[in-house]
């Protein structure tokens, strides 16, 4: 399957947000509203769920067009974090990598 890594190193390619908006799923798009209602404790619509990629043109989740993951990366004009030399060492995505460590991996398979 190809991937498509996010700025700060999640497949956005495997994302079910993405994948309901491409396909226009809303069976998908109220599933995944669902489940992240639980996993994120927030209150998300199926309405809500509709995403083409934190690096690609088009509508973002909400969470990820405010993400200060993205806005860091946009600021220095790079493609994602694994252009940054404190990829290893940021504060920013210190949580995210210790909670989803194949995003790091992601990324430092772009070096």
């Amino acid at each position: 399957m190809e991937k498509l890594i996010s700025c700060c190193g999640l497949d956005c390619a495997s994302c079910d947000a993405r994948i309901a908006t491409l396909a226009n799923d809303n069976k998908l798009r109220t599933q995944t509203a669902e489940k992240w209602k639980v996993q994120f404790g927030a209150d998300i619509t199926p309405e809500m769920i509709n995403c083409t990629g934190c690096r690609e043109a088009g509508v973002k989740f909400a969470h990820c067009a405010e993400c200060e993951i993205r806005k860091c990366v946009n600021s220095k004009g790079y493609e994602t974090c694994a252009n940054c030399e404190k990829l290893e060492n940021c504060e920013i995505t210190k949580s995210l990598h210790q909670f989803v460590p194949e995003a790091l991996l992601n990324l430092k398979s772009l070096n």
